[in-house]
């Protein structure tokens, strides 16, 4: 579906992107990166809206820079804001399904359907200067999907939705898959992403760091420096049993006398002893958390691998 040769964009000075190489099967992705990742620029590259300095950008086995027609096939929900004060959500929708060729009647149907999907029936006829952030995250959908394309690609598409938007956006692109069409869902959110079972590409820095399934990527967190809080019923016998059996850095513990603070090279080792210590030695865990399983620390972890400054994992 795309393969991305040696691809790099530059800004002048600035690289949006750097030697990147991808080659992407028809399927379900999340693009993760933090703000300024060098992910909107990738999205604009396989879109043809932008061309590559360096190397050779494909889309369903053409260039997309030269090809227009292709984006009949495609879906784009931009993080971009939108705001056009006199035109309501369904004329904004149904003007964009025009421009993909689709005559009047059936791009009348097309949107009213597209903009039922997204929960915005009521709203449609009312000017979208009068919709809220969320509101208008769901227009920006529902335009994405009303020509039905084979392969949607959603960049921050979570931006303003309520809880229960993002429930609802969630059931919507894990139905979306299964009805075998493609998806690429950028975000700087890790746990937004994860919902919707997807394989990763990650990408900092204008690099991409890493591809794989989500237990790719824990085995790279579980693999990698990390803090875990403990509370149970004996934590000084647990932290000395701990200090025994795996690579401990410090340990720490909270005023409660019933916390303790474990730093750890592995956490996969911690995780691995710790059933069999808890039944040996007759101690009860009431509560642990990874203090560092966030995106954050797993872009640091990827970035020290890329310098060569901690062991690779397996993506």
């Amino acid at each position: 579906m795309i393969e991305l040769n040696n691809v790099t964009k530059l800004y002048g000075t600035v690289i949006g992107v750097n030697d990147i190489n991808l080659s992407l099967a028809p399927g379900t992705y999340g693009l993760l990166g933090p703000n300024g990742s060098g992910k909107t620029t990738l999205i604009n590259l396989i879109l043809g809206q932008l061309t590559p300095t360096l190397g050779t950008v494909k889309l369903f086995g053409q260039d997309p820079w030269k090809r227009s027609g292709l984006l009949r096939e495609v879906g784009l929900c931009p993080a971009l804001e939108v705001n056009f004060p006199r035109v309501t959500g369904y004329e904004w929708v149904k003007y964009l399904v025009r421009l993909h060729g689709f005559g009047p009647k059936e791009a009348h149907q097309r949107a009213l359907q597209a903009l039922e999907t997204v929960k915005l029936e009521d709203a449609m006829h009312r000017p979208m200067r009068d919709y809220s952030l969320g509101m208008r995250q769901r227009a920006k959908i529902a335009q994405a999907i009303a020509h039905d394309p084979e392969f949607l690609i959603l960049d921050e598409p979570f931006n303003g939705l309520d809880p229960i938007g993002r429930y609802e956006m969630t059931s919507f692109l894990r139905e979306w898959a299964t009805r075998g069409k493609s998806l690429i869902l950028a975000s700087h959110i890790l746990h937004e992403v994860e919902a919707v079972h997807p394989s990763f590409l990650l990408i900092s820095g204008g690099r991409l760091l890493a591809s794989g399934s989500p237990e790719e990527v824990q085995t790279i967190l579980a693999d990698s420096p990390n803090t875990l809080r403990i509370r149970c019923s004996d934590p000084a016998k647990l932290a000395r049993l701990l200090i025994d059996r795996c690579p401990i850095d410090s340990v720490e513990f909270a005023d409660d006398k019933e916390t303790v603070s474990v730093t750890t090279r592995s956490t996969g080792k911690v995780h691995s002893q710790l059933p069999s210590l808890l039944s040996e030695h007759d101690i009860s865990i009431k509560h642990m958390i990874s203090q560092d399983d966030s995106l954050k620390t797993l872009f640091s972890t990827l970035m020290q691998i890329h310098r060569g400054e901690t062991r690779r994992g397996t993506l």
